[in-house]
């Protein structure tokens, strides 16, 4: 059985995947390492309920004790600094979604998958049982236009629309991204904004996402293909179990559909890029020309909104 240790349960993921997992006999959560906003109480809580063997208070030391690191900060900007005693150790890391928010960080993924470190990921979006029926029924090269919806936020949840939008290219490099603009609707004191982004990939494929920043949005899917037009709206209180699956196909050897550390990369790129297009007035902007210089999204500052939020 893969022993899971999670590194923080800042979200809703983490007793989620747990929950899940308690359902089968292919993976457990059995360690726990807390420095985030969470009180000793609550991961107290957690362990009881999901059935954990110990909170570890050193991650070298849990890396001893485990087969994969679930790195699940809601800070993003601390993904790499979590993920480094387990990547050191030669342990498997997955990092929960978003992945990282600028490009330095992105160049560390890089470099470690270059070392041949085993880095996995990211949104459950990638992964639905939705796509397993498109693919069922179609191909990626069948594939002329995309566009894909989510609510919320420009980032944190935002990246469920991209990576959901990557999962259909499995594979195919985007190149560039650009704002197309805003639409507002209703008055001012109810008033809902719409961003929308077009995403181009290098066999001519667009790629449209619209951000709904007024609140949650269920995240649906158009696939326009040669012959005909797939529509989905995403089920999601299976996505993750979909996900999980292919975890646990993985690291037991069979066939799996998780994203190569390129193309989880290259998701983030394509925020960047549409982060960037945004300031720029809506001007297109190369994927693989974003650099360090042009910023990020600022994982602290999300971390204690969430933290606020969550009421702590």
């Amino acid at each position: 059985m893969l022993r899971i240790g999670t590194v923080n349960i800042d979200t809703s993921h983490a007793p989620s995947f747990a929950e899940i997992l308690l359902k089968g006999d292919r993976a457990r959560y059995t360690a726990i390492y807390n420095d985030g906003f969470r009180t000793d109480k609550d991961v107290d809580a957690f362990m009881v309920k999901y059935g954990l063997e110990t909170r570890y208070y050193d991650l070298a030391e849990m890396a001893k004790h485990i087969d994969v690191a679930f790195i699940q900060s809601c800070d993003w900007d601390r993904h790499i600094e979590l993920s480094l005693p387990f990547v050191d150790a030669g342990i498997p890391v997955f990092i929960d979604k978003p992945l990282v928010g600028n490009i330095r960080d992105l160049e560390t993924i890089e470099k470690w998958n270059a070392e041949g470190k085993i880095i996995l990921g990211t949104s459950a979006m990638r992964y639905t049982y939705e796509h397993d029926d498109f693919f069922a029924n179609a191909k990626t090269e069948d594939i002329i236009s995309l566009t894909a919806t989510v609510g919320v936020d420009e980032f944190n949840y935002a990246i469920h629309a991209v990576e959901e939008i990557m999962g259909f290219m499995d594979g195919i490099s985007p190149v560039s991204t650009q704002f197309l603009g805003i639409n507002t609707v209703g008055a001012e004191d109810d008033k809902i904004e719409v961003d929308s982004y077009r995403v181009l990939f290098e066999n001519g494929v667009s790629a449209y996402y619209h951000i709904c920043k007024k609140g949650w949005q269920p995240s649906t899917a158009i696939i326009m293909c040669k012959k005909t037009t797939y529509v989905y709206k995403i089920d999601s209180g299976k996505v993750y179990e979909a996900m999980l699956k292919r975890v646990c196909d993985y690291f037991e050897g069979n066939k799996s559909r998780l994203a190569s550390v390129k193309s989880m990369c290259d998701s983030i790129r394509v925020m960047l890029a549409g982060r960037k297009s945004y300031q720029n007035g809506g001007r297109t902007e190369n994927i693989y020309e974003i650099t360090a210089k042009d910023g990020g999204f600022d994982g602290l500052v999300f971390y204690k909104g969430y933290k606020a939020q969550s009421g702590y």
